[in-house]
């Protein structure tokens, strides 16, 4: 039977990276930086191995192909049972990020090989003060100016800065130009896809003094010149839920491809099993333990929490419950339409009622990144 699954990191080690994860408690490589930790993924460029319990050793795609729906749920598109369809990394950036874009599915299944888009959202765990990220072109600006800029070494004057901080939420769509600042450290949560078009680097060198290759012509192909960068990071949804006391849920990204909540625990929950989808808890800081029972009467079995690891909770769980002081991201996919009454109800809104579907969903793209919508 299938239980909460723990990974071992996948860590990455491009120049950019810093060593920020062992102030977190983690045990690095010895030298060189650590810019990436791939905490969940079934991606060939970083498998995820289980670490705990009896399927210690297993891949993330041995499981999939072992136990199908069991663990990533009825919700998941056919597709999805050869390729799990989220990675979740940490990105440690002590320089900066390139500029870059990413493919939505269709240009992805031409072009890169049979990829999924990649789609992501970004929380902010830790900021230097002064820190911000790239996050669109400058309003007006078309394929043709903004080749020419990256012709003339000066596309960074046609792009769009947010400042952010510790607990901010961004959302990136596919076709988004954007680029991580230096001083952050943030959890990403993407479908799984490991295409980055790269517009711009700085001019930097690799340790053998090659400078990284540029992708100008698809870039230019995917970007959205007409999306409108973020003006300020999400705010979130509050979810009222008065059965789970002890727990404050905020709906951070919803869109076609994942839903991620941020949960703030003091005590104990609950949640209600859902045997449709996976769910992939990330802690983001505090300590506690996730219980499971392992049949419809069975016993309970427990596994403890510490900040800065995911664990995965099967579809087929019976139940589960958390306990102690935590802080965490809930990541799963989106039942859209259901997830969305839902939401309207614990703000306030029918759908059968006073408020229409694209009504509410232009209320709420601004606070959960409901776009790209289906």
């Amino acid at each position: 039977m299938l239980y909460p699954l723990k990974f071992k990191p996948v860590y990455k080690d491009y120049l950019w990276g810093g060593r920020t994860l062992v102030d977190y408690g983690r045990t690095l490589p010895e030298n060189g930086p650590v810019a990436e930790s791939w905490e969940l993924s079934a991606h060939p460029n970083g498998v995820s191995i289980v670490q705990n319990g009896p399927l210690s050793g297993k891949t993330l795609p041995e499981l999939l192909r072992e136990y199908g729906p069991s663990l990533i749920g009825s919700l998941a598109e056919p597709r999805d049972l050869d390729k799990f369809p989220l990675l979740i990394k940490l990105i440690d950036a002590r320089d900066r990020l390139s500029v870059q874009v990413h493919p939505g599915d269709d240009y992805a299944a031409m072009h890169a090989g049979g990829e999924y888009g990649k789609n992501e959202m970004w929380y902010v765990m830790a900021a230097a003060p002064g820190a911000q990220l790239i996050a669109g072109v400058r309003p007006g600006t078309t394929r043709e100016q903004f080749a020419r800029a990256i012709a003339d070494d000066n596309c960074l004057d046609l792009l769009q800065t947010l400042p952010v901080k510790a607990g901010d939420v961004v959302n990136i769509p596919a076709g988004l130009v954007h680029a991580i600042g230096a001083g952050l450290l943030i959890c990403e949560v993407q479908q799984n896809s490991d295409t980055t078009y790269r517009v711009y680097d700085y001019g930097r060198r690799d340790q053998s003094g090659q400078t990284r290759p540029l992708h100008i012509e698809p870039a230019l192909d995917v970007i959205n010149f007409e999306k409108t960068a973020p003006a300020a990071p999400l705010a979130g949804l509050l979810i009222r839920q008065p059965d789970q006391p002890d727990l404050i849920r905020r709906v951070l990204v919803m869109n076609r491809y994942l839903r991620t909540e941020h949960w703030t625990l003091q005590g104990i929950c609950e949640p209600q099993p859902d045997q449709h989808r996976f769910t992939a808890l990330t802690v983001l800081e505090g300590d506690g333990q996730i219980e499971w029972q392992t049949s419809a009467h069975g016993s309970w079995e427990s596994l403890p929490l510490q900040a800065i690891e995911t664990i995965l909770v099967p579809a087929e769980t019976n139940r589960w419950r958390l306990s102690g002081q935590l802080k965490l991201l809930l990541s799963t996919l989106p039942d859209f339409d259901s997830d969305l009454s839902d939401i309207a109800g614990s703000a306030g809104c029918d759908l059968a009622g006073s408020a229409s579907r694209e009504q509410l969903i232009a209320w709420l793209d601004g606070r959960i990144g409901l776009e790209p919508l289906p």
